[in-house]
Protein backbone atom coordinates (compact mmCIF):
# COMPACT_ATOMS: atom_id res chain seq x y z
CA UNK A 1 0.00 0.00 0.00
CA UNK A 2 1.01 3.53 -0.68
CA UNK A 3 2.21 5.62 2.38
CA UNK A 4 0.86 9.01 2.88
CA UNK A 5 3.71 10.77 2.16
CA UNK A 6 3.73 8.28 -1.30
CA UNK A 7 0.07 9.54 -2.47
CA UNK A 8 1.00 13.20 -2.07
CA UNK A 9 4.07 12.99 -3.84
CA UNK A 10 2.26 11.42 -6.53
CA UNK A 11 -0.15 13.73 -6.58
CA UNK A 12 2.09 16.54 -6.53
CA UNK A 13 4.30 15.13 -9.19
CA UNK A 14 0.89 14.69 -11.72
CA UNK A 15 -0.33 17.76 -11.05
CA UNK A 16 3.50 19.44 -11.63
CA UNK A 17 3.51 17.08 -15.22
CA UNK A 18 0.30 18.40 -15.97
CA UNK A 19 1.93 21.72 -15.89
CA UNK A 20 5.23 20.96 -17.29
CA UNK A 21 3.94 19.66 -20.39
CA UNK A 22 1.09 21.56 -22.15
CA UNK A 23 -0.11 18.22 -24.10
CA UNK A 24 -0.88 16.76 -21.06
CA UNK A 25 -2.34 19.86 -19.55
CA UNK A 26 -4.52 20.01 -22.35
CA UNK A 27 -5.87 16.51 -22.31
CA UNK A 28 -6.67 16.80 -18.46
CA UNK A 29 -8.82 19.89 -19.66
CA UNK A 30 -10.72 18.06 -22.41
CA UNK A 31 -11.66 15.48 -20.02
CA UNK A 32 -12.81 18.10 -17.13
CA UNK A 33 -15.16 19.25 -19.57
CA UNK A 34 -16.39 16.36 -21.25
CA UNK A 35 -16.78 14.72 -17.53
CA UNK A 36 -18.99 18.24 -16.70
CA UNK A 37 -21.71 17.50 -19.57
CA UNK A 38 -23.98 14.66 -18.87
CA UNK A 39 -24.28 12.24 -21.69
CA UNK A 40 -26.82 9.36 -20.56
CA UNK A 41 -29.35 8.43 -22.68
CA UNK A 42 -32.07 9.50 -19.81
CA UNK A 43 -30.98 13.14 -19.21
CA UNK A 44 -27.87 14.07 -21.33
CA UNK A 45 -26.89 14.85 -25.04
CA UNK A 46 -23.88 13.66 -26.72
CA UNK A 47 -24.70 16.69 -29.35
CA UNK A 48 -23.65 19.36 -26.53
CA UNK A 49 -19.90 17.46 -25.99
CA UNK A 50 -19.72 16.91 -29.59
CA UNK A 51 -20.32 20.51 -29.67
CA UNK A 52 -17.83 21.48 -27.35
CA UNK A 53 -15.28 19.07 -29.18
CA UNK A 54 -16.34 20.71 -32.35
CA UNK A 55 -15.36 23.70 -31.23
CA UNK A 56 -11.90 22.95 -29.32
CA UNK A 57 -10.86 21.72 -33.22
CA UNK A 58 -12.72 24.63 -34.88
CA UNK A 59 -10.81 27.24 -32.66
CA UNK A 60 -7.27 25.04 -33.61
CA UNK A 61 -7.77 25.65 -37.18
CA UNK A 62 -9.89 22.88 -38.75
CA UNK A 63 -12.01 24.21 -41.46
CA UNK A 64 -15.56 23.99 -40.82
CA UNK A 65 -16.14 21.37 -43.43
CA UNK A 66 -13.46 19.18 -42.06
CA UNK A 67 -15.73 19.37 -38.52
CA UNK A 68 -19.10 18.01 -38.43
CA UNK A 69 -22.08 17.10 -35.93
CA UNK A 70 -24.43 15.23 -37.42
CA UNK A 71 -26.98 12.89 -36.27
CA UNK A 72 -30.73 11.59 -36.06
CA UNK A 73 -31.47 14.17 -33.22
CA UNK A 74 -29.65 16.88 -31.46
CA UNK A 75 -29.27 14.66 -28.13
CA UNK A 76 -27.87 11.77 -29.89
CA UNK A 77 -25.49 13.73 -32.20
CA UNK A 78 -22.24 12.23 -33.60
CA UNK A 79 -18.69 14.34 -34.15
CA UNK A 80 -16.95 13.54 -37.45
CA UNK A 81 -14.05 15.53 -38.24
CA UNK A 82 -10.71 14.90 -40.50
CA UNK A 83 -6.93 16.20 -40.82
CA UNK A 84 -6.17 15.94 -43.92
CA UNK A 85 -3.21 14.00 -45.62
CA UNK A 86 -1.72 13.30 -48.87
CA UNK A 87 -4.07 10.57 -49.81
CA UNK A 88 -1.67 8.32 -50.65
CA UNK A 89 -3.24 5.35 -48.71
CA UNK A 90 -6.71 4.68 -47.44
CA UNK A 91 -7.52 6.94 -44.12
CA UNK A 92 -7.41 5.41 -40.85
CA UNK A 93 -10.35 6.04 -38.78
CA UNK A 94 -10.25 6.55 -34.67
CA UNK A 95 -12.93 6.19 -32.75
CA UNK A 96 -14.50 6.63 -29.28
CA UNK A 97 -18.12 7.06 -27.84
CA UNK A 98 -19.18 10.55 -26.34
CA UNK A 99 -22.16 8.80 -24.09
CA UNK A 100 -21.74 6.91 -20.77
CA UNK A 101 -24.23 4.66 -18.30
CA UNK A 102 -26.61 6.45 -15.44
CA UNK A 103 -24.92 7.23 -12.42
CA UNK A 104 -26.41 7.70 -8.61
CA UNK A 105 -24.97 10.31 -6.73
CA UNK A 106 -25.62 8.74 -3.72
CA UNK A 107 -23.57 5.65 -4.77
CA UNK A 108 -20.96 7.86 -5.01
CA UNK A 109 -18.34 9.61 -2.80
CA UNK A 110 -18.05 12.52 -5.19
CA UNK A 111 -20.38 13.80 -7.95
CA UNK A 112 -20.16 11.55 -10.82
CA UNK A 113 -21.00 14.76 -13.51
CA UNK A 114 -18.39 16.69 -11.67
CA UNK A 115 -14.52 16.60 -12.54
CA UNK A 116 -12.52 15.70 -9.43
CA UNK A 117 -8.42 15.17 -9.12
CA UNK A 118 -7.88 12.86 -5.82
CA UNK A 119 -4.68 11.23 -5.17
CA UNK A 120 -2.99 10.69 -8.35
CA UNK A 121 -6.42 9.95 -10.11
CA UNK A 122 -9.19 11.89 -11.87
CA UNK A 123 -12.73 11.17 -10.53
CA UNK A 124 -16.16 10.91 -12.58
CA UNK A 125 -18.75 9.02 -14.83
CA UNK A 126 -16.75 8.23 -17.85
CA UNK A 127 -12.97 8.75 -16.95
CA UNK A 128 -12.27 5.16 -17.96
CA UNK A 129 -15.50 4.40 -19.98
CA UNK A 130 -14.49 6.17 -22.43
CA UNK A 131 -14.45 10.03 -21.80
CA UNK A 132 -10.75 9.53 -20.88
CA UNK A 133 -10.20 8.12 -24.73
CA UNK A 134 -12.08 10.95 -26.22
CA UNK A 135 -10.05 13.41 -24.35
CA UNK A 136 -6.60 11.36 -25.93
CA UNK A 137 -8.26 11.71 -29.57
CA UNK A 138 -9.01 15.40 -29.09
CA UNK A 139 -6.12 16.42 -27.71
CA UNK A 140 -3.68 14.21 -30.20
CA UNK A 141 -5.74 16.14 -33.67
CA UNK A 142 -5.32 19.42 -32.31
CA UNK A 143 -1.59 18.26 -32.06
CA UNK A 144 -1.02 17.37 -35.39
CA UNK A 145 -2.97 20.29 -36.61
CA UNK A 146 -0.78 22.42 -34.63
CA UNK A 147 2.57 20.59 -35.72
CA UNK A 148 1.51 21.23 -39.48
CA UNK A 149 1.65 16.89 -39.35
CA UNK A 150 0.88 16.00 -42.87
CA UNK A 151 0.88 12.57 -42.94
CA UNK A 152 0.36 10.23 -46.19
CA UNK A 153 -3.24 9.39 -45.32
CA UNK A 154 -6.58 11.34 -43.89
CA UNK A 155 -7.14 10.95 -39.94
CA UNK A 156 -10.92 10.80 -39.16
CA UNK A 157 -11.83 11.42 -35.80
CA UNK A 158 -15.73 9.78 -35.30
CA UNK A 159 -17.32 10.13 -31.82
CA UNK A 160 -20.13 8.81 -31.53
CA UNK A 161 -23.47 8.35 -29.57
CA UNK A 162 -25.54 5.61 -27.77
CA UNK A 163 -22.84 2.35 -28.19
CA UNK A 164 -23.81 1.72 -24.13
CA UNK A 165 -27.61 1.76 -25.13
CA UNK A 166 -27.41 0.17 -28.57
CA UNK A 167 -30.68 0.71 -30.84
CA UNK A 168 -31.44 2.85 -34.42
CA UNK A 169 -29.28 5.67 -32.40
CA UNK A 170 -26.60 4.26 -32.33
CA UNK A 171 -23.77 6.50 -33.11
CA UNK A 172 -21.42 4.11 -35.24
CA UNK A 173 -24.41 2.12 -36.71
CA UNK A 174 -26.11 5.52 -37.54
CA UNK A 175 -22.76 6.83 -39.52
CA UNK A 176 -22.66 3.75 -41.46
CA UNK A 177 -26.70 3.48 -42.64
CA UNK A 178 -26.40 7.33 -43.53
CA UNK A 179 -23.03 9.04 -43.94
CA UNK A 180 -20.34 5.90 -44.73
CA UNK A 181 -18.67 7.87 -47.04
CA UNK A 182 -17.28 10.42 -43.83
CA UNK A 183 -16.03 7.26 -42.22
CA UNK A 184 -15.21 4.56 -44.91
CA UNK A 185 -11.36 3.35 -44.02
CA UNK A 186 -8.92 0.80 -44.30
CA UNK A 187 -9.10 -0.01 -40.50
CA UNK A 188 -10.20 1.17 -37.35
CA UNK A 189 -8.59 1.64 -33.99
CA UNK A 190 -11.00 1.92 -31.43
CA UNK A 191 -10.15 3.30 -27.93
CA UNK A 192 -12.88 1.47 -26.52
CA UNK A 193 -10.63 -1.57 -26.85
CA UNK A 194 -7.61 -3.08 -25.02
CA UNK A 195 -5.73 -1.07 -23.02
CA UNK A 196 -2.54 -1.52 -21.02
CA UNK A 197 -3.55 -4.40 -18.67
CA UNK A 198 -2.70 -4.20 -15.27
CA UNK A 199 -2.34 -6.45 -12.36
CA UNK A 200 -1.21 -5.48 -8.40
CA UNK A 201 0.63 -2.68 -9.95
CA UNK A 202 2.55 -3.98 -12.69
CA UNK A 203 1.85 -3.92 -16.66
CA UNK A 204 1.25 -7.00 -17.48
CA UNK A 205 0.78 -6.85 -21.64
CA UNK A 206 -0.87 -4.30 -23.90
CA UNK A 207 -3.69 -5.39 -25.99
CA UNK A 208 -5.09 -5.05 -29.54
CA UNK A 209 -8.19 -6.05 -29.31
CA UNK A 210 -9.14 -8.09 -32.45
CA UNK A 211 -12.22 -9.47 -31.22
CA UNK A 212 -15.74 -9.52 -28.78
CA UNK A 213 -18.22 -11.49 -28.15
CA UNK A 214 -21.94 -11.09 -29.18
CA UNK A 215 -24.70 -9.88 -26.90
CA UNK A 216 -27.12 -11.58 -26.32
CA UNK A 217 -30.84 -11.55 -23.63
CA UNK A 218 -32.78 -13.57 -22.38
CA UNK A 219 -36.22 -13.08 -20.17
CA UNK A 220 -37.02 -15.97 -17.92
CA UNK A 221 -40.48 -16.15 -16.66
CA UNK A 222 -42.56 -18.09 -14.61
CA UNK A 223 -46.44 -17.66 -14.30
CA UNK A 224 -49.02 -18.92 -12.31
CA UNK A 225 -52.73 -18.37 -11.53
CA UNK A 226 -51.90 -16.08 -8.74
CA UNK A 227 -54.39 -15.58 -5.43
CA UNK A 228 -54.77 -14.49 -2.14
CA UNK A 229 -51.58 -13.91 0.02
CA UNK A 230 -53.36 -15.29 2.96
CA UNK A 231 -53.90 -18.94 1.48
CA UNK A 232 -50.41 -19.26 -0.34
CA UNK A 233 -50.12 -22.48 -1.86
CA UNK A 234 -46.65 -24.51 -2.55
CA UNK A 235 -46.31 -23.35 -6.25
CA UNK A 236 -45.38 -19.86 -6.57
CA UNK A 237 -43.90 -17.99 -9.65
CA UNK A 238 -41.35 -16.12 -7.36
CA UNK A 239 -40.14 -19.79 -5.94
CA UNK A 240 -39.68 -21.09 -9.28
CA UNK A 241 -38.11 -18.72 -10.79
CA UNK A 242 -35.48 -18.25 -7.96
CA UNK A 243 -34.86 -22.17 -7.98
CA UNK A 244 -34.12 -21.26 -11.37
CA UNK A 245 -31.65 -18.99 -11.21
CA UNK A 246 -29.80 -20.66 -8.40
CA UNK A 247 -29.60 -23.45 -10.82
CA UNK A 248 -28.24 -20.92 -13.29
CA UNK A 249 -26.01 -19.57 -11.20
CA UNK A 250 -24.02 -22.69 -10.98
CA UNK A 251 -23.51 -23.31 -14.55
CA UNK A 252 -20.31 -23.00 -16.26
CA UNK A 253 -20.19 -23.26 -20.06
CA UNK A 254 -17.15 -25.12 -21.75
CA UNK A 255 -14.14 -23.54 -22.36
CA UNK A 256 -13.22 -22.30 -26.35
CA UNK A 257 -9.66 -20.93 -27.05
CA UNK A 258 -9.14 -19.52 -30.52
CA UNK A 259 -5.08 -18.60 -31.21
CA UNK A 260 -5.59 -15.06 -30.28
CA UNK A 261 -7.00 -16.43 -26.49
CA UNK A 262 -4.53 -19.14 -26.48
CA UNK A 263 -2.16 -16.29 -27.21
CA UNK A 264 -3.22 -14.18 -24.13
CA UNK A 265 -2.85 -16.44 -21.83
CA UNK A 266 0.26 -17.61 -22.40
CA UNK A 267 1.53 -14.02 -22.13
CA UNK A 268 0.06 -13.93 -18.99
CA UNK A 269 1.41 -17.21 -17.59
CA UNK A 270 4.72 -15.78 -18.70
CA UNK A 271 4.45 -12.32 -17.17
CA UNK A 272 2.56 -13.36 -13.55
CA UNK A 273 4.53 -16.70 -13.45
CA UNK A 274 4.48 -19.18 -10.21
CA UNK A 275 0.74 -20.92 -9.78
CA UNK A 276 -0.99 -18.89 -13.13
CA UNK A 277 1.87 -20.20 -15.55
CA UNK A 278 1.91 -23.73 -14.55
CA UNK A 279 -2.12 -23.48 -14.89
CA UNK A 280 -2.11 -21.69 -18.19
CA UNK A 281 0.92 -24.87 -18.84
CA UNK A 282 -1.52 -27.21 -17.86
CA UNK A 283 -4.89 -26.09 -19.61
CA UNK A 284 -3.57 -25.62 -22.85
CA UNK A 285 -1.46 -28.59 -22.98
CA UNK A 286 -4.48 -31.09 -22.42
CA UNK A 287 -7.53 -31.85 -23.88
CA UNK A 288 -10.16 -31.12 -22.57
CA UNK A 289 -8.50 -28.56 -20.29
CA UNK A 290 -7.03 -29.35 -16.96
CA UNK A 291 -10.08 -29.29 -14.40
CA UNK A 292 -8.01 -27.46 -11.83
CA UNK A 293 -5.90 -25.41 -14.35
CA UNK A 294 -9.32 -24.06 -15.32
CA UNK A 295 -10.78 -23.47 -11.85
CA UNK A 296 -7.65 -21.46 -10.60
CA UNK A 297 -7.88 -18.80 -13.56
CA UNK A 298 -11.62 -18.83 -13.67
CA UNK A 299 -11.45 -17.31 -10.09
CA UNK A 300 -10.14 -13.79 -11.83
CA UNK A 301 -13.70 -13.17 -13.37
CA UNK A 302 -11.91 -11.09 -16.09
CA UNK A 303 -10.20 -14.19 -16.91
CA UNK A 304 -13.32 -16.67 -16.65
CA UNK A 305 -14.88 -13.86 -19.09
CA UNK A 306 -12.18 -15.19 -21.57
CA UNK A 307 -12.27 -18.63 -21.24
CA UNK A 308 -15.73 -19.10 -21.48
CA UNK A 309 -19.40 -17.47 -22.72
CA UNK A 310 -20.91 -16.82 -19.64
CA UNK A 311 -24.94 -15.87 -18.85
CA UNK A 312 -25.36 -13.84 -15.95
CA UNK A 313 -29.31 -12.57 -14.06
CA UNK A 314 -29.21 -8.87 -14.09
CA UNK A 315 -32.91 -8.02 -13.61
CA UNK A 316 -35.56 -9.11 -11.67
CA UNK A 317 -39.49 -8.47 -11.73
CA UNK A 318 -42.57 -10.31 -10.09
CA UNK A 319 -45.53 -9.97 -8.38
CA UNK A 320 -48.42 -6.92 -8.75
CA UNK A 321 -49.55 -6.56 -5.07
CA UNK A 322 -47.95 -7.13 -1.87
CA UNK A 323 -51.24 -8.99 -0.89
CA UNK A 324 -51.44 -11.51 -3.85
CA UNK A 325 -50.00 -14.09 -5.10
CA UNK A 326 -47.62 -13.58 -7.87
CA UNK A 327 -48.64 -14.02 -11.16
CA UNK A 328 -45.55 -13.89 -12.83
CA UNK A 329 -41.80 -13.50 -11.99
CA UNK A 330 -39.86 -12.33 -14.84
CA UNK A 331 -35.44 -12.78 -14.86
CA UNK A 332 -33.31 -10.74 -17.71
CA UNK A 333 -30.47 -12.89 -18.18
CA UNK A 334 -27.82 -10.80 -19.89
CA UNK A 335 -24.90 -13.68 -21.86
CA UNK A 336 -21.72 -12.75 -23.55
CA UNK A 337 -21.19 -15.50 -26.41
CA UNK A 338 -17.77 -16.44 -27.32
CA UNK A 339 -16.99 -16.00 -31.07
CA UNK A 340 -17.55 -19.67 -32.16
CA UNK A 341 -20.24 -20.82 -30.02
CA UNK A 342 -23.45 -21.42 -31.37
CA UNK A 343 -26.18 -19.09 -29.59
CA UNK A 344 -28.87 -21.74 -30.45
CA UNK A 345 -26.57 -24.19 -28.74
CA UNK A 346 -25.89 -21.80 -25.37
CA UNK A 347 -30.00 -21.61 -25.34
CA UNK A 348 -30.35 -25.47 -25.55
CA UNK A 349 -27.45 -25.37 -22.58
CA UNK A 350 -29.86 -22.62 -20.51
CA UNK A 351 -32.66 -24.82 -21.10
CA UNK A 352 -31.08 -28.17 -19.79
CA UNK A 353 -29.70 -26.20 -16.75
CA UNK A 354 -32.88 -24.67 -15.31
CA UNK A 355 -34.22 -28.09 -15.67
CA UNK A 356 -37.92 -26.68 -15.61
CA UNK A 357 -40.06 -26.68 -18.33
CA UNK A 358 -42.69 -24.43 -16.86
CA UNK A 359 -40.36 -22.13 -17.31
CA UNK A 360 -39.81 -20.05 -20.24
CA UNK A 361 -37.10 -18.98 -22.14
CA UNK A 362 -37.32 -15.89 -24.46
CA UNK A 363 -34.27 -14.50 -26.32
CA UNK A 364 -34.50 -10.70 -27.05
CA UNK A 365 -33.17 -11.11 -30.66
CA UNK A 366 -32.83 -13.44 -33.09
CA UNK A 367 -30.35 -16.13 -32.40
CA UNK A 368 -28.68 -15.78 -35.52
CA UNK A 369 -27.85 -12.15 -35.58
CA UNK A 370 -25.86 -12.11 -32.41
CA UNK A 371 -22.85 -10.62 -32.85
CA UNK A 372 -19.36 -11.98 -32.11
CA UNK A 373 -16.95 -10.65 -34.41
CA UNK A 374 -13.16 -11.32 -35.21
CA UNK A 375 -10.83 -9.15 -37.51
CA UNK A 376 -7.64 -10.64 -38.76
CA UNK A 377 -4.42 -9.55 -37.53
CA UNK A 378 -2.88 -6.61 -39.66
CA UNK A 379 0.93 -6.98 -39.24
CA UNK A 380 1.35 -3.16 -39.96
CA UNK A 381 -0.79 -2.25 -36.97
CA UNK A 382 0.85 -5.38 -35.28
CA UNK A 383 4.40 -4.16 -35.80
CA UNK A 384 3.21 -0.27 -35.66
CA UNK A 385 2.01 -1.67 -31.71
CA UNK A 386 5.01 -3.40 -30.58
CA UNK A 387 7.42 -0.48 -31.46
CA UNK A 388 5.11 2.19 -29.92
CA UNK A 389 4.84 0.16 -26.85
CA UNK A 390 8.74 -0.97 -26.58
CA UNK A 391 9.36 2.76 -27.03
CA UNK A 392 7.13 3.71 -24.01
CA UNK A 393 6.93 0.27 -21.36
CA UNK A 394 10.31 -2.06 -22.75
CA UNK A 395 9.68 -5.53 -22.21
CA UNK A 396 6.04 -5.42 -22.28
CA UNK A 397 4.68 -7.86 -25.00
CA UNK A 398 1.66 -6.73 -27.38
CA UNK A 399 -1.08 -9.55 -26.97
CA UNK A 400 -4.15 -9.91 -29.16
CA UNK A 401 -7.22 -9.86 -27.10
CA UNK A 402 -10.86 -10.39 -27.11
CA UNK A 403 -13.01 -8.05 -25.67
CA UNK A 404 -15.55 -9.44 -23.05
CA UNK A 405 -18.01 -6.81 -23.59
CA UNK A 406 -18.96 -5.17 -26.82
CA UNK A 407 -18.07 -2.27 -28.43
CA UNK A 408 -19.01 -0.15 -31.41
CA UNK A 409 -16.01 -2.23 -33.39
CA UNK A 410 -18.88 -4.99 -33.95
CA UNK A 411 -20.79 -2.38 -36.18
CA UNK A 412 -17.79 -1.72 -37.90
CA UNK A 413 -16.59 -5.01 -38.58
CA UNK A 414 -19.93 -6.00 -39.60
CA UNK A 415 -19.79 -3.99 -42.38
CA UNK A 416 -16.41 -4.67 -43.15
CA UNK A 417 -14.13 -2.26 -41.80
CA UNK A 418 -11.48 -4.46 -39.42
CA UNK A 419 -11.40 -2.76 -36.11
CA UNK A 420 -8.65 -3.00 -33.42
CA UNK A 421 -9.10 -1.74 -29.78
CA UNK A 422 -6.12 0.07 -28.46
CA UNK A 423 -5.90 2.98 -26.12
CA UNK A 424 -2.39 2.55 -24.88
CA UNK A 425 -4.47 3.50 -21.18
CA UNK A 426 -3.58 1.74 -18.17
CA UNK A 427 -6.43 0.10 -16.21
CA UNK A 428 -5.66 -2.60 -13.08
CA UNK A 429 -7.86 -5.26 -13.85
CA UNK A 430 -8.37 -5.74 -9.83
CA UNK A 431 -9.71 -2.37 -9.18
CA UNK A 432 -12.54 -2.06 -12.38
CA UNK A 433 -15.20 0.67 -12.01
CA UNK A 434 -16.37 1.17 -15.44
CA UNK A 435 -19.63 1.63 -15.16
CA UNK A 436 -19.49 1.49 -11.39
CA UNK A 437 -19.50 3.78 -8.63
CA UNK A 438 -16.33 6.22 -8.38
CA UNK A 439 -14.90 5.36 -12.08
CA UNK A 440 -11.94 7.36 -12.24
CA UNK A 441 -8.18 7.04 -14.40
CA UNK A 442 -4.90 7.74 -12.75
CA UNK A 443 -3.86 10.82 -14.24
CA UNK A 444 -0.45 9.00 -15.49
CA UNK A 445 -2.61 6.34 -17.32
CA UNK A 446 -4.67 9.12 -19.50
CA UNK A 447 -1.11 11.00 -20.02
CA UNK A 448 0.80 8.07 -21.03
CA UNK A 449 -2.46 7.27 -23.32
CA UNK A 450 -2.11 10.56 -25.00
CA UNK A 451 1.48 10.27 -26.11
CA UNK A 452 0.77 6.35 -26.96
CA UNK A 453 -1.86 7.10 -29.55
CA UNK A 454 0.15 9.90 -30.34
CA UNK A 455 2.62 8.11 -31.71
CA UNK A 456 1.13 4.80 -32.75
CA UNK A 457 -0.84 7.39 -35.35
CA UNK A 458 2.38 8.64 -36.99
CA UNK A 459 3.94 5.38 -37.27
CA UNK A 460 0.90 4.05 -39.16
CA UNK A 461 0.32 7.49 -41.20
CA UNK A 462 3.79 8.76 -41.45
CA UNK A 463 3.93 12.32 -42.13
CA UNK A 464 5.40 13.52 -45.98
CA UNK A 465 7.65 16.28 -46.88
Amino acid sequence: MFSRLAWATLVIGSAALAQQNPEDALVRDILRELIEIDTTARTGSTGKAAEAMAARLRAAGFPEADVQVLGPRPERANLVARLRGTGARKPILLLAHLDVVEANRADWSTDPFRFVEKDGYFYGRGTIDIKDGVAVLVADFIRWRREGYRPDRDLILALTANEETGGPENGAAWLLRNHRPLIESAYCLNVDGGGLEVKGGRKLLNELQYSEKGFLTFVFEARDKGGHSSVPRKQNAIYELSQALVRLSALEFPVMLDAGRRAYFEAIGAQVGGQVAQAVSKMLSTDPPDSAAVALLSAAPDWNAMLRSTCVATMLEAGHAENALPQSARATVNCRVLPGHDPADLERTLRRAIADDAISLTPQSALDRVGNSVSPLDPEVMQAMKATTESLWPGVPVVPIMSQGGTDGKSLRRSGIPTYGVSGIADDSDDIRAHGKDERIAATALYEGREFMYRLVKALAPATR
